[in-house]
């Protein structure tokens, strides 16, 4: 329960109040915005789970994956990229945010990346 009050709960509440504050916005952008919430969300988690770097590296981190996978979505002919090549993307952002912020383990970083990847491909309609 403890782990839950540190780590979890202050990070789901700030994608909750990211997500409700900035997902209302035009069309276009709202997809990016989308993505990069979840990222976010889903890298926070993997980072409790994984006890590596903290909730605010790892929100920034996830949002950065999730925001570099949107950007290599095609949306003129609606096709969802493979969860393959979402997981790699999200990998790497997550990774090369994570050197930058000094934020977490490598191995790590790639896995919460590459979870970020998997949940927004997912999310795609």
């Amino acid at each position: 329960m403890k782990i839950f009050k540190l780590n979890l709960l202050p990070g789901l509440l700030a994608t909750s109040v990211l997500g409700t504050t900035l997902l209302p916005a035009s069309p276009a952008s709202a997809d990016l915005l989308k993505d990069a919430a979840v990222g976010a969300a889903s890298s926070v988690v993997t980072g409790a789970v994984l006890k590596n770097g903290t909730t605010a590296g790892n929100a920034v981190a996830g949002a950065a994956a999730g925001a570099a996978v949107s950007a290599t979505h095609n949306r003129s002919n609606g096709r969802v990229k493979s969860v393959v090549q979402d997981a790699a993307v999200g990998a790497v952002t997550n990774v090369v945010t994570g050197e930058v912020l000094r934020n977490g383990r490598t191995v790590d970083n790639a896995i919460g990346g590459a979870a970020a990847g998997v949940v927004v491909n997912v999310s795609k309609p």
